[in-house]
């Protein structure tokens, strides 16, 4: 009940009185039946548009920060992304990740849409980055067909960092379906996975115009926060 409110009463038209949304290739979103939706990921405000403008219910595997909030924000938070049926996810790898896994192909096998970002977090310069294989796992584990998205314009609206979202118009794009079926029964293989992954980055990278990183951003991210504190460091 609470996802319906939020959808066609208040979030969903605000979204589009705000943004003036352009949609593009919606027809690839099919009507019924199990299918993942990968997009790169530039703002905070991706996890709101997306399922706005869906003509279907979609289910987000969301950093398990978000319910993790300290003080009255943080229990908003987690109350807002649980209402939507958004399920929290570990990032920390390893059997974490097997976890995310499992959730992800929960809801594949119940039929529904599945949104991950397969970069694993957001871009903090508006560059696309390397995708984390999970995504290409999923798809070929289900066998169900992954759709690539692209926001353009959202990373202009809200940076990292900024609270409140500037006014603009956004672009969203759904590409043509890629199916792996030719991959039946080798999700383990981890050539495999990265190739159909790189296949699925591509897609995004050709409807978005964003420059390409070959490395993974949290790594990029990592690096430069550890440059900044060395320089603080440094006696002037």
């Amino acid at each position: 009940m609470f996802y319906h409110v939020l959808k066609y009463v208040i979030l969903g038209p605000l979204l589009r009185l705000l943004f003036r949304p352009r949609i593009e290739g919606l027809e690839h979103i099919p009507d019924d039946g199990a299918a993942i939706v990968a997009g790169n990921h530039l703002s905070f405000s991706d996890h709101f548009l997306m399922p706005a403008i869906l003509p279907r219910r979609i289910t987000f595997l969301a950093k398990a920060e978000y319910f993790t909030g300290a003080g009255l924000k943080g229990r908003l938070t987690a109350a807002f992304f649980r209402g939507v049926g958004q399920i929290p996810v570990d990032r920390a790898g390893g059997k974490a990740s097997e976890a995310a896994l499992k959730s992800g192909l929960a809801v594949l096998r119940r039929g529904d849409l599945l949104g991950i970002y397969p970069e694993g977090t957001r871009s903090h310069d508006g560059r696309l980055y390397k995708g984390r294989t999970g995504v290409a796992a999923m798809a070929i584990t289900a066998q169900v067909p992954v759709i690539p998205c692209a926001m353009v314009g959202t990373f202009e609206l809200q940076p990292p960092g900024r609270k409140l979202p500037r006014l603009g118009r956004v672009t969203i794009r759904f590409g043509t379906p890629l199916e792996f079926s030719r991959f039946e029964g080798m999700e383990g293989e981890r050539y495999v996975v990265r190739s159909a992954t790189d296949e699925i980055m591509y897609a995004i990278l050709a409807m978005s115009g964003q420059e390409y990183v070959d490395r993974y951003a949290n790594e990029v991210k990592a690096e430069q926060a550890r440059g900044v504190t060395a320089r603080l460091r440094r006696p002037s």
